[in-house]
């Protein structure tokens, strides 16, 4: 039969697609497979209402064959098969869907969902992008005849009538030769063809068989061996997230974790969800023992494995997982998306966003539970991601805390134990009104600060703040459970009485001069020096008035670029009013005030080391307090 020319489609536009829109050539075989999984589909869907159908599900298989000699890789399936008509119009147009047409037709209804992902006449072609040429020979089950179609690429196709015992498919590829950058003859090795179907199709719900070779120890011998040809199905067909969960042990789904995420530690916690009606979807989700070596660098990826009806469409599918839960590893298997032409990518559309919210809710629901009922997995979850969970405080200008605040943990000063907001609000003393916190390197430094030791003494639980991102989270939140979060290093920390009070107004009015004096001789470190009745048995601390504090004047200045701004914190330097210092200081203003300029430098120096601060000069303070001593 004379070569006929694609009905639509001319050469430019074949070479788009082999050349434009596959991001990978790999791709070809799960094109490929998907399309003979959708004609064995239709042929067990006709067997359900059609009697003269003898196959049963276990009669189905996809089969690949190899012959290296000829540089062929074989694709054969024992479905519907195509006629002669069916050839001409599913592959002599490009972009020309059967499986679309079976779908869609309304004889094909009777209400059962048809789930066939082969919607794109495209896929087939995919494979020129590893093909000189192509062979698909089908016969039409139930009919004798049988056809050949055969093409080079877009010069145009043949058709004529072929032998062929069996109903069903087979298509050949006739491989490209090796190049310097492309090796295609890889195609024809059981390693590659094993790896691309355990990454693509492992969940394709008919076997997948291949005759494999296996060295065996000869039978009678010790240590001879010999080459077994097996037949043999290389994918596991039913997915674990298809299973019913109380067919899956703990076991099993620890091993499908660390077989599938190369991970060495089972999973904290499993999580799957099945959700039909809006959008229907499986997913089967997991929460990590451990954050991944590049979690907190800019090399980590976000995302979940994307499935659809059981066949690998993306490996990460970043817009199913918000920041905030970026640690969650797992899949999602769904027939509803709406995937472009080349089924590597996902239109943006509703379904998508209907499942991304659905499984948020369910993450955050999961977390909540793992929180209440099993308090040491939480923890140790929580030392690996909580950062992660307030960053999502913070990162969206609060509109997350509904949804985060209660699932976030501070070490207290309440028995050096971890803290929930909500657990902190139930032991507050009557009549308190603030959430009281202090940030610091270590819990063991916070509990040293004068302030910390001033409100413990007082009576009130201390959050201790360790991570850079906590005290800008807290600033977030502003308010929990109408309480508000107050730093116990901002100058406006009060635990006095109303005597106390205006005792204290009235012995910073009268040093105003004294703390004038004392700030020029600081220089501009400081914006302020004045009495407070805050401290224990400390004579001076460092605080801070505006919205930087102390600890995020030291983050804020060791992020990458602010080399050239450096932020400061307006601080403040506070006296004990009840230390014998602080009668002294009035002494020296009186009597000595060169000595009362040095005293002013060591006790700013002092309480900035107190405050876990380091010195501008060390030298100068070092000297200073040299002289003193002489």
């Amino acid at each position: 039969m004379a070569k006929k020319q694609f009905k639509t489609e001319s050469k430019k536009l074949l070479d788009m697609m082999v050349n434009s829109i596959y991001t990978h050539k790999e791709i070809f075989l799960r094109e490929l497979i998907s399309n003979a999984s959708d004609a064995i589909d239709k042929l067990y869907f006709r067997s359900l209402t059609d009697d003269t159908v003898k196959l049963t599900h276990s009669d189905y298989e996809i089969r690949l064959s190899v012959d290296k000699n000829a540089r062929t890789l074989t694709i054969a399936d024992n479905g519907c098969g195509m006629s002669k008509d069916e050839l001409e119009n599913n592959l002599g147009t490009i972009a020309k869907s059967g499986s679309f047409d079976f779908k869609n037709n309304p004889e094909n209804k009777n209400g059962e969902q048809i789930d066939i992902i082969g919607q794109f006449g495209v896929g087939f072609y995919s494979a020129f992008m590893v093909a000189d040429k192509i062979t698909v020979e089908s016969r039409v089950y139930g009919s004798d005849e049988a056809y050949c179609w055969e093409s080079s690429g877009a010069d145009g196709y043949t058709i004529n009538p072929c032998e062929k015992e069996t109903a069903g498919t087979v298509i050949t590829i006739c491989l490209k030769a090796d190049t310097d950058d492309e090796k295609y003859s890889d195609y024809l090795e059981e390693y590659r063809l094993r790896s691309l179907i355990k990454k693509y199709s492992d969940y394709i719900r008919y076997p997948i068989r291949m005759l494999t070779e296996h060295s065996h120890l000869k039978e009678g011998s010790e240590n001879e061996f010999e080459t077994v040809t097996e037949d043999e199905t290389l994918n596991s067909m039913v997915p674990l997230w298809k299973k019913s969960a109380s067919e899956v042990t703990e076991e099993e789904y620890a091993q499908f974790y660390q077989d599938k995420y190369f991970d060495y530690e089972a999973p904290l916690r499993v999580i799957r969800q099945k959700a039909e009606g809006t959008s229907n979807f499986e997913a089967l989700m997991f929460i990590p023992a451990h954050a991944p070596f590049d979690y907190y660098s800019k090399d980590f990826e976000k995302g979940l494995q994307l499935y659809s009806s059981g066949v690998l469409i993306m490996e990460k599918c970043k817009d199913l997982l918000p920041d905030h839960f970026s640690f969650v590893r797992g899949l999602v298997d769904s027939s509803d998306l709406s995937l472009n032409i080349s089924r590597e990518m996902l239109q943006q559309d509703r379904q998508l966003r209907i499942i991304a919210k659905a499984l948020e809710k369910k993450i955050a629901n999961e977390l909540s539970k793992m929180l209440e009922n099993d308090r040491e997995k939480y923890e140790q979850f929580f030392k690996a991601f909580g950062s992660q969970l307030k960053w999502g405080i913070y990162s969206s200008y609060g509109s997350n805390k509904d949804m985060l605040q209660d699932l976030i943990l501070f070490k207290s000063s309440f028995e050096g134990k971890y803290a929930t907001l909500k657990e902190y609000v139930s032991r507050m003393k009557d009549g308190q009104d603030k959430i009281y916190y202090a940030y610091g390197d270590t819990v063991e430094k916070i509990a040293l600060l004068p302030q910390v030791e001033s409100v413990i003494g007082h009576g009130y639980e201390v959050l201790y703040l360790t991570d850079d991102i906590d005290e800008f989270a807290l600033q977030i939140l502003h308010t929990y459970s109408e309480k508000e979060f107050l730093n116990v290093c901002k100058e406006n920390l009060d635990l006095a009485d109303d005597e106390e009070k205006e005792k204290l107004k009235t012995e910073n009015e009268q040093s105003s001069e004294m703390f004038s004096f004392m700030q020029a001789s600081i220089g501009d470190d400081v914006s302020k020096v004045q009495f407070t009745n805050t401290l224990q048995n400390h004579p001076v601390s460092l605080s801070s008035e505006g919205n930087v504090s102390v600890g995020m004047e030291k983050i804020l200045n060791k992020m990458p670029g602010a080399e050239d701004q450096h932020i400061k914190a307006e601080i403040v330097l506070e006296i004990n009013i009840n230390h014998p210092l602080a009668v002294k200081l009035k002494e020296l203003f009186e009597n000595d005030k060169d000595r009362l300029a040095t005293y002013s430098k060591i006790l700013f120096a002092q309480a900035r080391l107190v405050s876990g601060m380091s010195l501008d000069n060390p030298a100068e303070i070092s000297s200073l307090v040299c002289d003193l001593m002489l």
